[in-house]
């Protein structure tokens, strides 16, 4: 095993390195090379060196590369080195982090990560945490614990009786509201289309001036980062109303909630940490591998009321047992990078990361405007929404800067216009990345709408 190990970590290694030069997305040739994985099962046993091999020789080239320093679609951060490393050796480790006697060492860094990071936060101290697997499970289980704190101020067990014949709840969520809550709300049985939609303004935050009303039978789902344009609902004004009303407030702050780890954007989440439960992402912003999503609430009681069960041949002992807080029992110990990437950037390497991908952000956006670009939102994170003209213009510009090479970043459509999104998410990315990737997206574009001018009518 020990040569199989250097085996693959030289190759991990390569790898890494090979992304400062080949194009971001796979070629074409390398994506049609994956026919080769299209076998029969062998009959007998392989050598785990050719296994992998083949792995990297194979999908290695096959993979977008987000790793590096020029991937700027969706929100997509890179592993850090020491949550990378931290990665490799948990999967030795090979622990079961359910429950604290299969794995003492994954609870503990479970239980010190999530104090550094309600530290980082802002975030009340008495919070309960669950460590899931991304944002969509963050958000289901926040809102799991929001759905059990209603039923049972009107006295009615959800987990024991189900939603046949509950009183009922209304969720409030904006027009703007991520797909993942919709999603963790169907799971839920509350409904995607059960939602109350609440107005926004240009950059997509809620008006606290056009709330609908709310009761003590309602959820409110705010926004710390609006995947687009990384806009703050405006929480300090809204909380305290939605409060008064006796309505929960949930925040889904899959990567914005991360802005608190730096005292230049801090302000931003001002009034979030009055909510009552929160969801957020460590492999956008924190960059640890995937996946690795965390849930916060304010009284972990209700959180453990909505997750935890039992059964005679599980051991609970009196300290937090991770399998009662996240929707999961056995999983893997992913606690352990979120700890390692903490631990090697402490609070200034963590504040100089978000404040530095922001600043590239910036960048891009002052960049393409002085190209003569639109910029279409506000830029105070890491988000840019940018039109290169009518919606067919946009989308050609967007796939010859995704075929060419240089960076990546996807389409979206902002209240009405297409515009391409530049998410600046990994620790990975230079100054020489950004001005490589502004230059490579300024060329294409021009060449497409030299292309435009010359095409048949």
């Amino acid at each position: 095993m020990k040569h199989l190990l250097e085996f693959t970590a030289e190759r991990a290694w390569r790898y890494r390195q090979s992304l400062h030069d080949r194009t971001v997305a796979p070629t074409p040739e390398a994506v049609a090379d994956l026919r080769r994985l299209d076998e029969p099962l062998p009959e007998a046993p392989t050598d785990p060196e050719a296994v992998i091999a083949l792995l990297d020789d194979v999908g290695s080239p096959a993979t977008m590369g987000s790793a590096g320093g020029r991937f700027f679609g969706f929100v997509v951060g890179s592993s850090l080195p020491a949550p990378l490393a931290a990665n490799w050796l948990a999967g030795a480790w090979d622990q079961n982090a359910g429950i604290v006697v299969l794995s003492p060492i994954a609870a503990k860094l479970e239980a010190v990560a999530m104090r550094w990071m309600l530290g980082l936060l802002g975030l009340p101290p008495e919070c309960g945490a669950g460590f899931v697997t991304c944002a969509t499970q963050a958000n289901f289980a926040g809102l799991a614990a929001a759905r059990h704190a209603l039923l049972a101020r009107q006295g009615w067990d959800v987990e024991t009786r189900g939603l046949f014949g509950a009183p009922p709840i209304n969720v409030v969520v904006s027009e703007h509201v991520h797909v993942s809550v919709l999603k963790a709300l169907a799971l839920l049985g509350l409904g995607r289309e059960r939602v109350i939609r609440a107005p926004v303004d240009g950059q997509g935050r809620i008006r606290s001036d056009a709330l609908p009303r709310l009761d003590a039978g309602t959820i409110l789902c705010l926004q710390a980062g609006d995947v687009n344009t990384g806009a703050f609902d405006p929480a300090a004004e809204i909380i305290p109303r939605a409060h008064a009303a006796g309505a929960w407030v949930h925040v889904d702050g899959a990567f914005g909630l991360w802005a608190a780890a730096a005292p230049a954007r801090a302000q931003l989440i001002n009034g979030f940490a009055d909510a009552d439960s929160w969801a957020t992402d460590a492999h956008k912003w924190l960059n640890v591998p995937y996946d690795s999503g965390i849930v916060f609430v304010r009284d972990p009681r209700q959180l453990h009321a909505a997750m935890a069960v039992n059964a005679p041949y599980l051991v609970i002992g009196e300290a937090r047992e991770p399998e009662h807080y996240t929707p999961d029992f056995s999983r893997r110990a992913r606690g352990v990078e979120v700890w390692a990437a903490l631990r090697s950037l402490g609070r200034q390497g963590l504040a100089d990361l978000i404040e530095r991908t922001c600043r590239h952000a910036a960048r891009f956006a002052a960049g393409l405007r002085a190209a003569g670009y639109a910029i279409l939102n506000d830029v105070v994170i890491n988000q840019v929404l940018v039109s290169f003209g009518d919606a067919e213009t946009t989308r050609r510009v967007i796939a010859a800067i995704q075929a060419e090479g240089t960076c990546w970043a996807g389409a979206t459509v902002w209240q009405g216009r297409t515009a391409m999104r530049i998410s600046v998410s990994s620790w990975a990315t230079t100054d020489e990345d950004v001005e490589r990737s502004l230059e490579a997206m300024i060329r294409v574009a021009a060449g497409a709408a030299v292309m435009r001018d010359f095409s048949p009518s």
